[in-house]
């Protein structure tokens, strides 16, 4: 085993420097997103006991990522990728202690605090694509994502249940001679997620990453190649939008409290996480698809479950999915997007950047029709209702990301030959 475990550490070695920086960074604002994606969803339930709040609070998150990651655009002219990738990360803690210490949150406070989340992860997500598209190539992409996505399910295990004891232990603690609620717990949580984001800052200062060489990024035409990719990413968003709410709802509502998230991921984690370092190592990029394909189905099968069975066990069952899911599909899908970046930017003559900002027009249209569909099936069915079919319709509509991703990757690969 430990023979095993230096001779991955030698590969690892093996990669460019800045790959690896990047990775390291990666590994530290993965201790960070679990608390972003699962507890605040499950503090805003618990502030307004109403799902719908929270595809709102979503809503205004993914708004919010669009006015960053366009206002990055202009600001990569005069600012170099690393320090606005900073700024995204010491936002996002920043952001969440501001929404912790605001008492009596109302409706105009939960769309601000989302809007300003959402900010930090547009920053966050818009240079980490452009960091790692510059610091990796087609053939170790595969290792870079599998092993980033090894580092967010092991943190999607471990941090659910570090924070959900905590919470419990703090609930009732006597400080002094004043007994402490769960609210107080969520203060110490967003403290420890703002020294963590200062550690990723001084951990990606040791790279080096260049800016693009073309400051022109907004373009509004593209070629048919590109057009599809952005059909894929509206896919892949349209499930996204769920992924980060639905499963602290359905836990809410049908599980039990917030120690009950951190044991339901720890289930099926361990093994995942193993699985998606192994496929991330040993797969090449023909067998993005067939991955690609396997993460799609499983998830359809969790949400059917979760549909006919709306209960603790059927929550389970799609959580279980879920876990599995969504490293699979990103393991394929970052990579594929990546490849068509190469291919079009090098065809069109274009800024790298012009791609990733209308890849998140791409996933803003999908995200916004996902959670349109919970928010439709909630006020003008009833929320049970939506729970239980959103979902499926969702995942059934997945299904024809499969042969376009296909598509994709065939016409790529046939502009490089």
């Amino acid at each position: 085993m430990k023979a095993k475990l230096t001779s991955e550490f030698r590969f690892f070695m093996s990669m460019p420097h800045n790959m690896r920086v990047l990775l390291i960074t990666n590994m530290l604002y993965a201790l960070v997103l679990p608390v972003v994606e699962i507890f605040m969803a499950a503090y805003i339930m618990r502030s307004f006991d109403d799902t719908s709040f929270v595809a709102i609070f979503q809503l205004s998150m993914y708004t919010g990522i669009i006015i960053t990651s366009l206002t990055n655009g202009f600001l990569l002219k005069n600012f170099k990728v690393a320090h606005l990738y900073s700024i995204g990360i010491l936002l996002s803690g920043v952001s969440m202690v501001g929404m912790m210490f605001v008492k009596d949150i109302g409706l105009t406070g939960l769309i601000v605090a989302g809007t300003l989340i959402g900010a930090a992860s547009g920053f966050f997500w818009t240079n980490r694509y452009l960091m790692a598209l510059n610091t990796t190539q087609d053939e170790n992409r595969n290792y870079f994502f599998g092993l980033e996505s090894f580092f967010f399910t092991i943190s999607n295990i471990g941090v659910p249940l570090i924070i959900g004891a905590l919470l419990y232990s703090i609930e009732g603690f006597n400080l002094f001679g004043k007994v402490l609620d769960i609210y107080a717990g969520y203060r110490v949580v967003t403290f420890i997620v703002l020294g963590i984001t200062v550690l990723a800052t001084y951990s990606l200062s040791r790279g080096k990453f260049e800016n693009p060489t073309q400051t022109r990024f907004l373009y509004f035409r593209f070629e048919r190649l590109w057009n599809k990719q952005i059909l894929l990413a509206a896919l892949k968003g349209l499930v996204q939008g769920f992924l980060v709410t639905a499963p602290a709802m359905l836990i809410m509502k049908y599980v039990g409290k917030e120690g009950s998230l951190g044991l339901i991921q720890g289930i099926s984690g361990g093994l995942t996480a193993i699985l998606i370092y192994l496929l991330g190592r040993l797969t090449k990029p023909k067998h993005r698809i067939f991955v690609f394909g396997i993460g799609i189905i499983i998830f359809l099968i969790g949400t059917i479950i979760n549909g006919i069975e709306l209960s603790m066990t059927g929550v389970m069952v799609f959580v279980l999915c879920k876990v599995f899911f969504q490293p699979l599909h990103d393991l394929a899908y970052y990579p594929i997007m990546m490849k068509v970046i190469d291919v079009v930017s090098l065809k069109e003559g274009r800024n790298q950047y012009a791609y990733i900002l209308n890849h998140e027009f791409g996933l803003y249209a999908g995200r916004v029709f996902g959670l349109g569909i919970f928010i439709l099936l909630a006020f003008g069915v009833s929320e049970t209702f939506a729970l239980r079919y959103a979902l499926i319709i969702v995942a059934v509509i997945q299904l024809l990301s499969i042969p376009l991703a296909k598509s994709i990757m065939k016409e790529s690969y046939t502009e490089t030959k």
